[in-house]
């Protein structure tokens, strides 16, 4: 077409003859335009190439140094909201305990002259307190159930099992079998542990036979631990189940079961964080099942 460059790819071999005159030339000529205008094409191409991959480089670098920053800041506020969850609990605690002990001394002082009622309110009184304080830990312990760092450690499980049950007060009518074996690997001990403790501790506060078991066992999977505890308790309706979860929740009055409705929000916490799930099988009046599934893997 007029007007537009083309290359054209020239050889030229002279003639001599016998004198060694140059007598004629004989040349080829190919034409190269389209492998040129390719070439230009991919040079073209290969800088532009360059040019965005140094401006993704040095958004990359700035995002960089941004998310450095904020996790910085977020460490400080992480830092800072444990020294103030850690203050706030302890000016909570201490007139607490105060109450409680003023409430005994009054109850002692005026043993003689105090009549059922009084006794009753009194009681009544210090099991507030107790249950505030029960809040103010269960809060504390929810709070730093994901930012607390645990570090990584080969935990035996039946182990850790054996060291819990040994902890809580199991009632003499109560029976905790751990079938088959459970296994050993490299994780977070301190979430497991919390998990555990608490689904223990929940099945035992809320049995009403007069024998009382859990069932604990573990199934491998090709990525995680399944864990299942199964109790022979109350049960749960299942129109309640997603509620359960929720902090705050309980299913009975807090005057007929001491609970402050964060035990199993601290388990679906520590499950989740983890990259786990929980999910929950059972009917009123037939047991529940708890079944949590943890990583094999840190990651």
């Amino acid at each position: 077409m007029a007007g537009e460059n083309s290359w054209w790819l020239t050889n030229l071999n002279p003639i001599v003859d016998r004198a060694g005159k140059v007598s004629r030339i004989i040349g080829t000529s190919l034409n190269i335009t389209k492998r040129k205008q390719t070439e230009q094409a991919l040079a073209l191409l290969k800088d532009e190439l360059e040019e965005r991959v140094q401006q993704r480089t040095t958004e990359l670098e700035q995002a960089n140094i941004l998310l450095l920053k904020t996790t910085a800041t977020l460490e400080k506020r992480n830092q800072e909201l444990d020294q103030f969850a850690y203050v706030t609990s302890h000016d909570l605690k201490a007139p607490l305990r105060a109450i409680a002990n003023l409430s005994t001394w009054i109850e002692e002082d005026l043993a003689d002259r105090l009549d059922e009622d009084t006794r009753y309110n009194m009681n009544l009184l210090r099991s507030r307190v107790y249950r505030l304080e029960n809040l103010i830990n269960g809060l504390l312990a929810y709070s730093r159930v994901s930012r607390l760092k645990s570090e990584p450690q080969t935990v035996a499980v039946d182990e850790m099992l054996a060291e819990i049950i040994d902890l809580l007060d199991v009632p003499a009518n109560f029976q905790i079998i751990i079938q088959g074996t459970m296994p050993t690997f490299t994780t977070a001990a301190v979430p497991l542990q919390q998990a555990f403790r608490n689904l223990i501790s929940n099945a035992i506060q809320h049995s009403d036979c007069n024998q009382g078991k859990i069932l604990i066992s573990a199934k491998e999977l090709t990525n995680c631990y399944e864990f299942t505890i199964t109790d022979n308790g109350k049960g749960i309706d299942p129109q309640y189940h997603d509620r359960i979860f929720t902090i705050f929740q309980t299913l009975e009055a807090r005057d007929n079961t001491e609970s402050t409705g964060i035990g199993l929000s601290i388990v679906k916490k520590a499950v989740e964080s983890h990259g786990g799930k929980i999910t929950v099988q059972s009917e009123e009046g037939a047991g529940a099942t708890f079944r949590f599934t943890w990583q094999k893997k840190l990651n």
